[in-house]
């Protein structure tokens, strides 16, 4: 009897992205790219997509040009290589125009890669489906991805009939995305078989995050209903938030009587060496020791792995914020670990109450953004939903699609006290083309529009970050940030650089991490000098740290000194844990002053603006 075969999938960038904020730099992913090559036992490799585009326009890169450099490789190796797309929002935490979301399959496709991974953390198809045709007219694959959570509405039969939909539609493949690795493995087994019952010649790929615990018994279930290809990852950031390790999965596989690929293993320690020497290059600063160790208190939240990098180190800020009013008003203060604790707690509150969306980029940084948010509110003697952003409040209203479930009581009550108006047209028909005007920008400020119009797409899927890379602003706030995470590690009198040793293996030597803390976790953060204030009238200020921006979108009219303004009109944002907070004007008057430019960096209660009454 011929065995089934079973191919494996490096996810290369969800690797850093699991464990950390950032990604490698190009030079150091065309590095690795051949000993990657040379391991010989992946079918595919998830080169960007997500935040890997975010990433880079962060630390002053092109993606463009990383994407271009690092899929080239595998395409030579005859290796596939994919990438993750957000369906609605593309490659970013935010609904993108239409005409955007078509361009970006043809640049991505121009640029080398070959599969699109899509989904929606609503498993809306209206969402998912426009993708397929928008794949396939750019020349890629179409592999759509049901998003996976256990819920009571989130069933065998549920995800059954989901993928059925897809593949009618015309998706070529279909991933069963695991993103927070809370799926129970028997469940996970049973909607493979359904699957492969009515469309055997289908590919179905699994995507599961170790952290939970039920990963290896996960992917064995899958398998034997069919699965044909596996995500892994590999050390030094293999499990944890991250993924299993393909040295795991591989005798696993072969001990149940499967036909596997064999790993070469000079390159496997090879590639190993090389991330080593990334994360002690720069990458480790940004990994929380956290995120290297597996914790089954992640199964009642459902935090995917891929937010828990940014969310640990973001943390370390939203703790410092609370525990500056805890020193003001003489009250204890608060551990990581508490906060941590009440986070999940809240997490587990919150989510029935907005609908059970499933906990996935940009839905699950919603949930989580305002589970913190009530968490830190309250800590400050608040009242829990006193502070809710734009997108959020999006995802609950119908914007961005439809809810699994319905929307709490006391949330539907208190969108109708606020005027807001609840939806259930297409999500695309919200967000109209925008294209030209990007165009117009470009052509206003002389910038190239790319080969392929991929600095064109750039701009237009991620318009604040692309102008601030364009500035040479957000290069200059990376590397502030990186010296200040150095000083501050070394003035702790801690180790910098995860701790390291040499390891011959036929004859050529490895570097190898020992123990997991290949991170810095920075102290206090330095005080930020807060401009000088010169207008009349009252102080408004920032709620949260985060930037400072008068609109969230550049066709949208930015509030001016001399403007009159009313109480609770929105008058700047504050981007913070990746999504914009409207801030309110909290009485009627005139702007006096607007104390930072956009893109400026802002700490709670920093004066933002005055407002004359």
């Amino acid at each position: 009897m011929t065995k089934k075969k079973v191919k494996f999938s490096l996810v290369f960038r969800d690797m850093w992205q699991s464990a950390g904020k950032y990604v490698p730099r190009v030079d150091q992913l065309v590095k690795v790219a051949p000993a990657i090559v040379k391991m010989g036992c992946f079918a595919r490799v998830e080169t960007n997509g997500g935040g890997f585009e975010q990433v880079n326009l962060l630390f002053g890169e092109n993606p463009n040009k990383a994407v271009r450099e690092w899929t080239k490789p595998f395409h030579e190796a005859g290796i596939q290589t994919h990438m993750l797309d957000r369906g609605l929002n593309g490659l970013r935490m935010s609904p993108v125009p239409a005409d955007v979301r078509k361009l970006f399959y043809k640049v991505k496709k121009a640029q080398g890669t070959d599969i699109a991974r899509t989904f929606c953390g609503l498993n809306d198809t209206r969402n998912l489906i426009p993708s397929i045709g928008y794949a396939h007219d750019g020349g890629m694959i179409s592999q759509c991805s049901m998003c996976i959570t256990f819920s009571p509405l989130h069933t065998v039969e549920y995800y059954t009939q989901l993928a059925f939909t897809l593949i009618e539609a015309g998706a070529d493949e279909i991933c069963l995305k695991d993103m927070a690795g809370i799926a129970r493995p028997v469940s996970l087994g049973l909607i493979v078989a359904n699957i492969k019952e009515k469309y055997p010649n289908i590919p179905i790929e699994y995507h599961g995050h170790a952290g939970p615990g039920f990963s290896m018994a996960t992917i064995l279930e899958v398998c034997k209903a069919g699965c044909d290809y596996v995500d892994v990852a590999m050390e030094p950031l293999s499990w944890g938030t991250g993924h299993a390790d393909v040295l795991a999965i591989q005798p696993m596989l072969k001990d149940a009587g499967f036909d596997v690929p064999e790993i070469n293993m000079e390159a496997y320690m090879e590639v190993r060496s090389l991330i080593q020497g990334m994360m002690d290059d720069f990458l480790g600063y940004y990994i929380p020791a956290r995120n290297r160790q597996m914790n089954s208190l992640l199964i009642a939240p459902g935090l995917p792995g891929g937010m828990m990098g940014s969310l640990m180190t973001d943390l370390e800020t939203n703790l410092e914020s609370i525990n500056k009013y805890k020193a003001k008003n003489g009250q204890p203060l608060m551990t990581q670990d508490q906060l941590l604790i009440k986070l999940f707690n809240e997490v587990a509150y919150v989510w029935p109450k907005m609908g059970y969306p499933c906990l996935v980029t940009p839905f699950s940084q919603y949930v989580k953004n305002m589970a913190l948010m009530n968490v830190m509110q309250m800590e400050k003697g608040k009242e829990r939903w006193s502070m809710i952003a734009d997108d959020i409040w999006d995802m609950m209203l119908g914007k961005s699609g439809k809810l699994p479930g319905e929307l709490a009581p006391e949330l539907v009550e208190l969108a109708k006290a606020q005027g807001r108006q609840f939806h259930d047209e297409d999500p695309q028909s919200n967000f109209p083309d925008a294209l030209d005007e990007f165009r117009k920008e470009m052509k206003e400020n002389n910038w190239d529009l790319g080969k392929d119009d991929e600095e064109l797409f750039e701009l237009a899927m991620h318009p604040q970050q692309y102008r601030a890379y364009k500035s040479g602003k957000a290069k200059a706030d990376f590397l502030e940030d990186l010296e200040k995470r150095k000083a501050e590690k070394a003035n702790a009198g801690g180790v910098a650089l995860p701790q390291t040793l040499n390891v011959e293996v036929n004859g050529q030597v490895y570097k190898v991490t020992l123990g997991a803390n290949a991170s810095a976790t920075p102290a206090a953060q330095q005080a930020t000098a807060t401009p000088a204030s010169t207008g009349e009238g009252k102080e408004l200020q920032s709620p949260l740290e985060g930037k400072f921006y008068l609109v969230k979108s550049s066709g949208d009219a930015a509030v001016k000194v001399g403007d009159t303004v009313k109480k609770g009109q929105t008058v700047c944002y504050i981007e913070a844990m990746k999504t914009f907070n409207a801030i309110a004007a909290e009485w009627d008057g005139v702007v006096t002053e607007i104390c930072y430019k956009s893109g400026d960096s802002v700490s709670e209660d920093d004066v933002i603006m005055k407002i004359k009454a």
